[in-house]
């Protein structure tokens, strides 16, 4: 299996937004704007590992500004790092008044994706290509999230297992 740069994976979803994508405070709602996320994700994940994907985890979606109706969302990913059968997809959400042209990023998320084989098992995908120095950074990054994910997860069991967490 050939290792692919993060280049291969990029995808971009583009959705002029609406009065019924809002909440009750007017504004988009947050749950549209993970739904893209999600969305886009999945295709690069599609694009990275050539099989069907299934969202494992969202790690870190952070909303930095409010998305109005009438906006234009812009969702981008691409792979950041890939293990065995997991993969990390960075994702970079804007927005865009279309009228007055100034454009805010909004979002950032990182999905963590699993590509599945035909029985709908984890399967082996792609090692990762880093080409520049900001996508070895990216790289870098996806694992030291990884690491603390695993880390986490580990006490946890040990706590529980110890009796001192409630399962």
């Amino acid at each position: 299996m050939e290792p692919r740069p993060p280049s291969a994976s990029q995808s971009v979803l583009t959705r002029w937004l609406g009065i019924g994508d809002s909440n009750t405070a007017g504004f988009v709602h947050g749950g549209v704007i993970m739904r893209n996320c999600d969305e886009v994700a999945g295709i690069a994940a599609v694009r990275h590992s050539g099989c069907r994907v299934v969202t494992a985890a969202m790690d870190r979606m952070t909303f930095i500004h409010p998305v109005h109706v009438g906006q234009l969302l812009t969702v981008e990913a691409s792979v950041n790092a890939a293990w065995r059968s997991s993969m990390e997809v960075g994702v970079r959400v804007t927005a865009e008044d279309i009228r007055g042209g100034e454009v805010l990023h909004v979002s950032t998320a990182y999905l963590t994706m699993v590509a599945l084989d035909e029985d709908g098992r984890p399967t082996q995908i792609p090692a990762l290509a880093p080409e520049s120095e900001d996508e070895r950074r990216r790289a870098r990054e996806a694992q030291l999230r990884r690491d603390n994910r695993l880390a986490e997860r580990a006490r946890i069991e040990e706590e529980r297992s110890e009796g001192k967490s409630p399962a």
